[in-house]
């Protein structure tokens, strides 16, 4: 190990010399990384900025949440399947797996909500459970927080980050990737990590380096404070709104400056978490005294907050302000923030609020005795990691609750309202203060500590208003405190999303509606018929830090001391015996992975490949692989019903990931996906070419396969935004996809398609689906398969009549191999089945 040096008695370190001196503090832990690893020349690399070197970094741990986790823990079964000696597929660096995304917002409104919500999880999800039972006692180094403890981000900032990591008496810094796009989070104690797919992160727990280019640090110094009345949620959807048109789509952003003394770890952890909406690979704050005080806060060790202290000094990493080098700089001032939403249906979409009735599509005003209108919200929660665990907006939201209630109002019948913190201690404070008995009086009674709404279990609407919905084809929205706002995430019924602050989202639930100007009309009338106006029932800055400092560390600690052991339920789930998991052939939730079977795609030239979508600008995972509930006109819902799964247990794709029959069907079939070759028709269609017939896309892509016909899919910019999933790119891989075309890739989603074998390409500058005026019904050839592949590549094709040079989205050596070895998997269980020598 190169240069282990005392940092203080009994602890080593590695420090960094002058060559190191003026770089980012992020670029110092990934230099720190490569030293330690005994990677000199990586280190030179990192420190030269050379943009085209490949750097590798070692995570120190992996977070995963069950959604995304469950399919990794199904991988690693299968590969133990596959292995010579089972017990050798085991991960080398620790893991934590939060359950946090199979609760469903099913009861709302009463005292009993979040209960009887957690009732109905354990019995959907007993068989996925008692799977992830077998595996916390197959797999050492695998830690389980169960449901009900809170959400991913929120107990890894709270229980699990460390900021800085002993080992072995060798002091170095806490780095991570986690299966879920926003565990950037974390980034705002100092702790390198980012979102990846699945697929890497199994690679990654097995030992394998992340392969990477020296990423470009664009520096975003801070100057003045909030005004009165900001909150943390506006700074995030303004910083979204200004980085993403600036450009960070593959960069790191750190922040600095003197605006930093005035935002507390909760405002910087919401800007962080909103890393994948403006694009970066990582939102990233340097250690200083805020840092210090959080940990101290949330009731970790005075030896621990001392030690990152001394780390974070001696190693170059604590907050310098003017003292680092950046690739691109900007200034933002804080004070530019005003009170905003982001929608109707991407978080980039800042709006004012009095901009926000200018942003629905349709006003009618519909019967005078109409259930629900144009522009009426449906859904109003107050969920998410992003802010459920920022106790300046939580605490603002409880107390504008309180002034609501003490007028008499509450949310009118049409709005479902919920409150699903991140974190139980948010829970706590809220109840010490009062103000959970205030938020539940005005229609927020708790539902439960998971996703939930974020993530599209919002639950069902009431039967009247889903009725009214569909027969008069409203417009209508559901409006959250969370990060992603796509069209028909949150429910289908939903065409309209926007995020907004947790006491906006109290303000806009009483209001009932976004057909007004909230700045300049009442939110409502009280008791005596009197109109409200917003500003007399915001609370102001004073009595939220009054509010705040009942802030302590007993209520983080008791949380944290059993956060690993779980309701009486899951302490009753018994867990099976064995290295290897006994499958179920008759099982509809857990089915043994294909993937680590699969052969090479890309052995020679693809020629005469149909499209099998042709999409337009800023495709999400959620279009290409939806976690919803499974409609019942669906084709995924055919094969479970001729299955023997009852009509009422069809549940959502998330919960059925391990099923790989059902979310082939599912890929591409989000009820919003527009494919220009479906004729007009919205959802998972498209044309069966030669011919006209309309099909479903998966039905598509299994009569080209057996017709011994390639496809792909072309598509505009930002193809793949939005969460971290792994069965985007699986599902991709399963219909037989061999390549997709796009103008623009999301960093994610690309990573994750080279990890399935599928190779990502890139129509050169100006040159695009709409340039070449393609119809979709043109053949595609590619030509200089495999020995075109490599980072920075072009592969001749003709589309049509057209000839393109395609750019590879390569970017190291490692992803060609993978991508020549059919992806990452097929690689490892390759190693695995080998006997071991000896």
């Amino acid at each position: 190990m190169i240069g282990r040096r005392p940092l203080r008695p009994g602890i080593d370190h590695i420090p960094l010399g002058p060559a190191f001196a003026r770089l980012p503090a992020s670029l110092r832990i990934l230099a720190e990384d490569a030293l330690r690893h005994d990677d000199a020349a990586g280190a030179a690399a990192i420190a030269a900025r050379s943009a085209e070197a490949t750097i590798r970094l070692h995570p120190a741990r992996i977070l995963m949440q069950d959604s995304s986790g469950v399919p990794v823990l199904a991988d690693l079964a299968t590969l133990r399947d596959t292995a010579a000696e089972p017990a050798t597929v085991e991960p080398l660096i620790p893991v934590d797996l939060v359950v946090d995304h199979s609760v469903e917002v099913d009861h709302h409104g009463t005292p009993d909500a979040a209960e009887q919500n957690l009732v109905i999880e354990f019995r959907r999800n007993a068989e996925r459970y008692g799977f992830i039972r077998w595996a916390e006692g197959a797999f050492r180094k695998l830690r389980v927080v169960p449901p009900g403890m809170g959400i991913c981000h929120q107990v890894n900032l709270e229980i699990l980050a460390e900021t800085v990591v002993l080992r072995d008496g060798l002091a170095f810094p806490d780095t991570m990737l986690g299966t879920d796009s926003h565990s950037t989070m974390v980034n705002a104690l100092g702790v390198l990590g980012w979102g990846v797919g699945g697929i890497e992160a199994l690679a990654a727990m097995l030992g394998r380096a992340v392969a990477m280019r020296v990423p470009r640090v664009v520096g975003v110094t801070l100057e003045g404070r909030l005004s009165a009345g900001v909150t943390a949620t506006d700074l995030a959807l303004t910083l979204t709104e200004v980085l993403r048109n600036h450009g960070v789509v593959g960069k790191i952003v750190e922040f600095e400056g003197p605006g930093l003394d005035r935002l507390s770890l909760p405002d910087r952890a919401t800007v962080a978490n909103m890393a994948p909406e403006y694009g970066a690979t990582m939102g990233f704050f340097p250690v200083d005294e805020e840092t210090l005080r959080y940990l101290r806060l949330t009731g970790r060790s005075e030896d621990k907050v001392t030690l990152v202290e001394a780390y974070a000094r001696a190693q170059g990493l604590w907050r310098d302000d003017g003292g680092r080098d950046f690739d691109e700089a900007l200034r933002f001032d804080l004070a530019s923030v005003q009170p905003c939403m982001a929608g109707p249906s991407r978080p980039t979409e800042r709006r004012r609020l009095p901009e926000i009735p200018a942003t629905l599509p349709s006003t009618r005003d519909g019967a005078e005795n109409a259930v629900i209108r144009d522009g009426d919200i449906a859904i109003a929660a107050i969920t998410s990691c992003t802010n459920t665990a920022n106790p300046s907006v939580m605490l603002r939201a409880g107390l504008l609750a309180r002034a609501a209630r003490q007028r008499g109002m509450v949310a009118p019948p049409w709005v479902k309202a919920s409150l699903s913190p991140g974190s139980r201690v948010s829970t706590d404070y809220l109840a010490e203060a009062g103000l959970l008995e205030d938020l539940a009086a005005v229609g927020f009674s708790l539902a439960g500590h998971g996703c939930m709404t974020c993530m599209g279990n919002s639950g069902p609407l009431d039967p009247a208003i889903e009725s009214a919905i569909r027969a008069e084809g409203l417009s209508v929205a559901a409006v959250l405190s969370g990060n992603r706002n796509f069209e028909g995430r949150v429910h289908p019924l939903c065409r309209l999303g926007y995020l907004a602050s947790p006491p906006l989202v109290v303000a806009y639930a009483l209001a009932g509606t976004l057909r007004r100007d909230l700045m300049r009309e009442p939110v409502g009338e009280d008791a005596q018929g009197r109109p409200v106006m917003l500003e007399e029932l915001w609370p102001s800055d004073a009595a939220v830090a009054e509010a705040e400092a009942a802030l302590r560390p007993a209520l983080f600690r008791a949380r944290a001391a059993d956060a690993f052991e779980g309701p009486p339920a899951w302490r009753a789930m018994p867990a099976a015996p064995g290295e290897r998991f006994g499958w179920n052939p008759g099982s509809g939730f857990l089915r043994p992975p294909p993937f680590a079977a699969s052969s090479p795609q890309l052995v020679g030239d693809v020629l005469g490949a149909r499209i099998l979508a042709l999409l337009g600008d800023d495709v999400t995972t959620d279009h290409i692989s939806p976690v919803s509930r499974i409609p019942p006109e669906s084709e995924a819902a055919a094969y479970l019903l001729a299955n023997g799964t009852p009509r009422d247990d069809l549940q959502s794709y998330s919960a059925r990931r391990v099923n790989h029959e059902v979310m082939a069907r599912g890929t591409l079939a989000n009820l919003r996906l527009r494919n220009r070759l479906a004729g007009g028709r919205e959802g998972g269609f498209t044309r069966l070419l030669p011919g006209e017939e309309i099909v479903t896309i998966h039905q598509a892509a299994m009569e080209y396969a057996r017709a011994g016909v390639a496809s792909l899919v072309i598509a505009g910019r930002n193809y793949g935004a939005g969460s971290a999933r792994d069965w985007a790119a699986k599902g991709t891989r399963i219909l037989g996809i061999r390549a997709v075309i796009a103008r623009s890739f999301e960093r994610i989603h690309r990573a994750n398609l080279v990890a399935m074998g599928v190779l990502p390409l890139a129509f050169p500058e100006g040159v695009s689906a709409e340039t070449l005026g393609l119809t979709g019904e043109e053949t595609v050839d590619l030509i200089g398969l495999p020995g075109a592949l490599r980072p920075g590549g072009t592969i001749a094709a003709r589309i049509g009549e057209h000839r393109v040079e395609l750019i590879c989205r390569i970017d190291t050596a490692e992803e060609v191999e993978d991508l020549a070895g059919g992806g990452i998997l097929p690689r490892i269980a390759a190693l695995q089945a080998a006997p071991r020598p000896g």
